[in-house]
């Protein structure tokens, strides 16, 4: 499915918009607003914006700053981490305002993009957002993996945070494609302490406690990256929140990315929950 490829300018960074087609036959439909992976183009949701299209929902993509349509390419010259990805949300909202404006509006972040669209609501405010869904998303500490791979992930998170350290980038070996320090130093962290970090002076943990907006969280089944239990440390911050908890088990056999290739029954799910969103 074609989309329109628009820019946001924001702190000297430009970001990639992709604005899909307004679904057939429906009249000023939920709009959902796509933050992706690490490392994972915009253009990767096609498919999944294709079913969400057809469950009656509009549909836009903004490629994560550095990644995709977005700038700046991640260097050491480049300082920004979670709180900026959190306020690039906000920037693609305020551009997109007059398109967004007395329609429900849903934000749905995946992986890294989960994260930044929790700090936005926690650190942005929630004002004419309706709800949040979160798909293959978790804080990755290391505790909440089981058997063998406990042990290995708090080595291979901290190994490219020190790898990073040193280059002064991530230049993407293996894993998450090239990634500016600030954005590994934070992940990291995550990784580390099952917390958010501190982010420009403010207790990011606190300030996620005291989000309203109604939450559906769905983790993968075969997700390796973001087992269960990693959302579910993260849906228990949501203190404030009512959270729909839910697991994914797609027809075929799926993982952290591929589930993108067969969602239309949780595109479904996911018009089901806006059409329920209480009114603001």
């Amino acid at each position: 499915m074609e989309y329109v490829q628009e820019f946001v300018q924001v702190d000297g960074a430009r970001l990639g918009v992709q604005v899909y087609p307004e679904p057939a036959g429906v009249r000023d439909a939920p709009v959902v607003l796509i933050s992706p992976a690490m490392g994972v183009r915009a253009r990767y949701y096609r498919p999944f914006a294709a079913a969400l299209r057809n469950a009656g929902l509009a549909v836009i993509v903004a490629d994560l700053r550095g990644t995709g349509e977005s700038t700046p390419r991640p260097s050491r010259a480049c300082r920004y981490g979670y709180a900026e990805l959190a306020a690039d949300i906000g920037a693609v909202r305020t551009a997109l305002k007059e398109r967004l404006d007395g329609r429900r509006t849903l934000l749905l972040g995946h992986s890294l993009g989960g994260h930044a669209a929790v700090l936005h609501l926690a650190l942005h405010g929630e004002q004419e957002v309706d709800g949040l869904a979160l798909v293959a998303v978790g804080l990755p500490y290391w505790r909440d993996f089981t058997g063998l791979r406990r042990y290995g992930v708090l080595p291979y998170t901290q190994g490219i945070a020190a790898t990073t350290r040193l280059l002064g980038v991530w230049p993407g070996w293996g894993f998450g494609g090239r990634q500016a320090p600030g954005v590994i130093r934070d992940w990291a962290h995550t990784a580390r302490t099952g917390r958010f970090p501190h982010l420009g002076g403010v207790d990011a943990e606190a300030a996620v406690s005291r989000i309203r907006t109604p939450v559906l969280a769905v983790s993968v089944e075969g997700d390796q990256y973001t087992p269960h239990p990693t959302l579910d440390r993260l849906c228990a911050k949501l203190t404030s929140a009512r959270v729909e908890r839910e697991r994914y088990h797609a027809e075929s056999t799926v993982d952290h990315f591929t589930w993108v290739r067969a969602a239309a029954p949780l595109a479904a799910r996911i018009a089901d929950f806006t059409a329920g969103l209480p009114p603001r």
